[in-house]
């Protein structure tokens, strides 16, 4: 990302269990936002959720769920990430996808500084 300012964050919700192309959904997603040169992504490991199922997902260890919740984050611009929403249609075949407007105040490597 070149000006650090105005950027778009793209937030996934899926499932641990989901898979695109035998692999972790949420692993092929990143692989992708990579290679289609978006400028960053995370992926993050809920411990307790629900979705449009209302099926409780738990980390509890009475209640173990072999199917976490999982959120992906990705920034970039707004045009990057428009132009990534197609390559996620094909992988997502569920799951809950938003965008929205976020002020990028540092962006780069921490440890250089």
């Amino acid at each position: 990302m070149a000006t650090p300012e105005d950027a778009t964050l793209l937030r996934l919700f899926v499932g641990e269990k989901d898979r695109f192309e035998h692999r972790p959904l949420y692993e092929a997603i990143i692989l992708r936002a990579r290679e289609h040169g978006l400028a960053g992504a995370t992926v993050l490991r809920g411990l307790l959720g629900f979705g449009a199922s209302s099926m409780l997902h738990t980390a509890k260890i009475l209640r173990l769920s072999d199917d976490l919740p999982i959120v992906i984050e990705i920034i970039d611009t707004e045009r990057q990430i428009e132009s990534f929403l197609p390559v996620l249609e094909e992988m997502m075949p569920s799951g809950l996808v938003t965008i929205e407007k976020v002020r990028v105040l540092h962006y780069g490597d921490l440890a250089k500084s």
